[in-house]
């Protein structure tokens, strides 16, 4: 079971907001090989940590804004 305080996990939905994508575009971009590996499969789906997916973010070759 996993069990983490704070806003440490995104959902895909929190993962579309950050990068403002669609949910359906994160859902692609978690396709990817270089996509951060999920923390977990929660009944709502899929989860990853918030600092894995920021730290991807940065090192494409154009991130995406998050703003």
């Amino acid at each position: 079971m996993l069990t983490v305080v704070g806003s440490v996990l995104m959902g895909a939905a929190e993962i579309a907001e950050y990068l403002g994508v669609s949910r359906q575009r994160v859902q692609q971009l978690a396709a990817r090989p270089d996509f951060p590996a999920e923390a977990d499969t929660l009944t709502m789906g899929r989860v990853w940590y918030r600092e894995d997916v920021e730290k991807w973010n940065a090192k494409r070759t154009r991130p995406l804004p998050t703003d």
